[in-house]
């Protein structure tokens, strides 16, 4: 329906609002249309009085009677030197229901009279009361008819209104017009714009382009373009993600056979008799069993989502040292290696999956060392844990550069939070979605010229 839509509300508000207006000025102009009309039958009274004086009352009934119909009245009262004295008079149909002096009436009073002579059923007769003119005199009277009155003003009022409707309509389509070109053909093309977008939202071409003149107009249509610009641009990263992901499984399967066969070889490196082949065939296969189930969760991230945790009870500080073990041989082979302290009772136990927590700090520890190493300068990291009443926290402290901006507005952001050149940050998202995964939340406690800290927080177990 045409007024349902933007256009025909506009349209049907602006014709009320002009009619509303029209009848606003309708009263006045009625009001002051019956004291024109009024003062002017008052004004030929006073010329038919004098005409009447000027000859020494020597005129015939007729020509009184035909000055009498043409000023409208039916008789004249003219108070001249403090002398009242009726100077024209014909009979009178009715009595008088009415006297109206028209030298102390206020505005209200006009428009009040006025409205109720408009729309007086009967006629009546009145009796009229005002200064005459060119003070001839000290007062006028006249009595008259309100049927003339009545008449002059509905054909006033009738045409007062078709030129307001004439108005009101040219004005409406006007205003239509203009809204319809600066702000619903603008509006539409946003829509269509919409449209199209959803049609291919990964085709550029169908980005709105801003163009809009009107202010508001322009901001929506920069922020729609702000909006499919992001969304273009996720769904880009979104299909490269799924891309890769394909290649990483296929390499992880692959992969996956080939450490299979390197832990058979293991296996048998362990039964050596050389001591330091027995001490190191361990470390060995808890690296390649590592490897193996790091293929294994990566061809399950084809699935979108981390397998669920294998809880068990252990004992958080050995974890720690064999990560903090692997990050000091990295460390060592470099011109200042970053120290590492671990601050955690031996008895203190967690309830969690042991892999996926290595997993965690092994990334927030060798993000930390990276960090430390690309300053050319040493530093500390050091791992603590406490036992609290609702869970457990962990928190990893180095002392490095801290991190860049870019990564702390994207910091759980695959591909967009990396903390170091050249990485593609991916390990503090893995590591976040595992803590979600134990229902643990992993976040930044601060990040400075003076340091990283991160905070994990483990619930006890059921």
């Amino acid at each position: 329906m045409f007024f349902r839509t933007l256009s025909g509300r506009f349209l049907l508000l602006t014709l009320l609002f002009v009619l509303l207006a029209e009848v606003i000025i309708l009263v006045p102009s009625i009001s002051r249309f019956r004291e024109e009309y009024i003062l002017t039958r008052l004004e030929r009274a006073q010329i038919a009085s004098l005409a009447l004086l000027a000859s020494d009352g020597a005129i015939s009934d007729k020509l009184a009677e035909e000055l009498l119909l043409t000023a409208g009245v039916f008789n004249v009262v003219l108070r001249r030197d403090e002398v009242r004295e009726l100077v024209l008079s014909s009979p009178i149909p009715g009595p008088v229901v009415g006297v109206y002096d028209m030298r102390t009436a206020s505005t209200a009073a006009l428009m009040g009279d006025g409205l109720v002579a408009l729309f007086a059923e009967d006629d009546t007769v009145v009796r009229l009361i005002g200064d005459p003119v060119q003070e001839a005199g000290l007062l006028l009277e006249v009595t008259m008819d309100t049927g003339p009155l009545r008449d002059a003003l509905w054909d006033y009022a009738q045409r007062i209104l078709w030129v307001s409707m004439l108005i009101s309509l040219a004005t409406a389509a006007l205003l239509f017009l203009s809204v319809q070109t600066l702000i619903v053909t603008p509006i539409r093309r946003v829509i269509e714009s919409m449209a199209a977008y959803a049609k291919a939202p990964e085709d550029a071409r169908r980005i709105i382009a801003p163009n809009s003149r009107v202010t508001e107009l322009r901001e929506a249509e920069e922020a729609l373009h702000n909006l499919q610009e992001d969304m273009t641009q996720a769904l880009r990263q979104k299909e490269r993600l799924a891309q890769l992901g394909g290649a990483v499984a296929r390499i992880s399967h692959d992969l996956r056979n080939i450490l299979a066969t390197a832990t058979l070889v293991a296996d048998r490196i362990e039964s050596s008799s050389d001591p330091a082949v027995t001490r190191a065939a361990p470390k060995l296969l808890n690296s390649l069993n590592r490897a193996v189930n790091l293929c294994e969760s990566t061809l399950a991230f084809g699935k979108a989502e981390e397998p669920p945790p294998r809880l068990s009870q252990f004992a958080l500080r050995p974890v720690v040292e064999e990560v903090v073990e692997t990050e000091q041989e990295t460390s060592a082979q470099t011109a200042n290696p970053v120290e590492f302290l671990v601050d955690i009772p031996a008895p203190l136990m967690v309830r969690a999956d042991s892999e996926q927590v290595f997993r965690v700090l092994s990334n927030l520890v060798r993000n930390a060392r990276q960090a430390i190493e690309a300053t050319g300068k040493g530093g500390t990291i050091e791992i603590s844990a406490k036992d609290l009443d609702d869970g457990s926290v962990i928190r990893v402290i180095d002392t490095g550069p801290g991190l860049p901006k870019r990564a702390r507005e994207n910091l759980f952001a695959a591909f967009q939070g990396g903390a170091r050149k050249g990485g593609i940050g991916l390990g503090l998202v893995i590591a976040a979605e595992l803590v979600r995964g134990h229902g643990g939340v992993l976040e930044l406690v601060r990040t400075d010229e003076d340091g990283t800290e991160f905070r994990i927080w483990l619930p006890h177990g059921g």
